[in-house]
C-alpha cells in the first residue's frame, strides 16, 4: 500500500508588499547589521532581518555597563550605538547585497522629525533594502526615540513626514510603555504606517543590593525576554484587533509554540530578538521547528493561522 503523502507546507508570509520565505525575522538591535553572522546562520533560510538602528550620524551609544541579565530576560541601555546611515550604505549594505536570497530591513531612528527624515532620504539611495522598520519605541537615549511612540502627534507627524518621502514601506516599531497600544497603533495607521511591529522593551531598572548603585550606567533600561512575552502577546492581539494594516509581533519568542500563539494573537510575521543573544543560531532553529510544528498539526498554509484565535 502506498503510504499518504506529505502535507505541502507554504510557511510564506507577506507584510506591505515585502514577501518572506516564512514569518521568523531576526530582530533589530540583536542581530547587528546581518553580515556578521553569516559564519553562523544561514541567512537566506530565515524570512528576513532588520538591521541596527541607523541615524544620521555616528552614535557611541551609552557608557557600560550597559547589559544586565534578569530572571526572566535582560536589561539593555546600548543607546542605539550604530556607525551611522552613510556609513552603513557604504561598508555594510555592498556586503549585504552579495548574499542570495536575503530580506532585510532597516531600522530607522532620529533624535528629531528632521532627523529620521534624512536618515530615510540618505537610504532612499541604498540598493537591496526592502523597507524601513521607524524606531518611535527606544527607551535608553536622552531625547528621541521613545518620546515620539508616546505622544499621538508627534507619532502622526514624524511617521507622515517619513511616509511622503520614503521610498520603500514603513513599518512603524511601537512603543510598549503607552497607555493605549490600540490608540497608538490606529495613529500610525492612519498616518500613513503600511505596517506596524510591536513591542519594543519596557521601562526597567535593577540595583545592586550591595553597592546600592544601579546595575546600568543609563539607570533605566529595556527589559525583553520571556518576561515581556504575556504582555506583549496581549498587546498584539489589541493592536492587530484595532488596525487594518498587518502586525509584526515581538516579544520574548523562542519556540515554535511562542511563533503560533502570536500568530493566533494577530501577527502576520515575528521578530525573534534577545534569544540571539544566548544561541545566535536561534531563529534558523526556529525555522525547522516551526516547519515540524506545522506539519505535525497538518497545517498546509501558515498565514492562514494569522488571527484565527478561537475564543468561543
Amino acid at each position: 500500500m502506498t503510504p499518504a503523502p506529505k502535507p505541502m507546507l507554504d510557511m510564506s508570509v507577506s507584510v506591505a508588499g515585502i514577501e518572506f520565505k516564512n514569518p521568523i525575522l531576526a530582530a533589530s538591535g540583536t542581530f547587528g547589521y546581518g553580515v556578521e553572522f553569516e559564519d553562523v546562520v544561514t541567512l537566506d533560510r530565515l524570512g528576513g532581518f532588520v538591521v541596527k538602528g541607523l541615524s544620521r550620524e555616528p552614535m557611541p551609544g551609552n557608557p557600560p555597563p550597559r547589559l544586565f541579565e534578569t530572571a526572566a530576560g535582560m536589561l539593555n541601555a546600548i543607546g542605539l550605538q550604530n556607525i551611522g546611515a552613510a556609513a552603513f550604505l557604504n561598508e555594510k549594505a555592498p556586503l549585504l547585497r552579495k548574499i542570495k536570497d536575503i530580506v532585510y530591513l532597516c531600522n530607522v531612528f532620529g533624535h528629531s522629525q528632521d532627523e529620521y527624515e534624512d536618515v530615510v532620504r540618505m537610504l532612499n539611495d541604498g540598493e537591496g533594502i526592502a523597507g524601513y522598520e521607524l524606531n518611535v519605541s527606544c527607551p535608553n537615549t536622552a531625547c528621541g526615540g521613545i518620546a515620539f511612540g508616546t505622544d499621538p502627534r508627534m507619532l502622526y507627524d514624524v511617521v507622515s513626514s517619513v511616509k511622503k518621502l520614503a521610498a520603500r514601506p514603513v513599518i512603524v516599531k511601537l512603543s510598549p510603555n503607552v497607555t493605549s497600544i490600540p490608540q497608538m497603533a490606529r495613529v500610525a495607521e492612519e498616518a500613513g504606517a503600511d505596517a506596524i511591529s510591536l513591542v519594543n522593551t519596557f521601562v526597567g531598572m535593577a540595583i545592586d543590593a550591595e553597592t546600592r548603585k544601579p546595575r546600568i550606567s543609563n539607570v533605566t533600561a529595556g527589559l525583553s525576554g520571556p518576561a515581556i512575552k504575556p504582555i506583549a502577546l496581549r498587546m498584539v492581539w489589541e493592536a492587530a484587533k484595532t488596525v487594518k494594516i498587518p502586525v509584526i509581533g515581538i516579544g520574548g519568542i523562542s519556540t515554535a509554540e511562542d511563533v503560533i500563539e502570536f500568530l493566533l494573537a494577530g501577527a502576520t510575521a515575528i521578530e525573534v530578538g534577545t534569544v540571539n543573544f544566548w544561541d545566535p543560531c536561534a531563529c534558523e532553529t526556529l525555522v525547522d521547528s516551526l516547519a515540524k510544528w506545522c506539519l505535525e498539526h497538518r497545517i498546509e498554509k501558515l498565514s492562514s493561522l494569522t488571527g484565527a484565535l478561537q475564543l468561543d
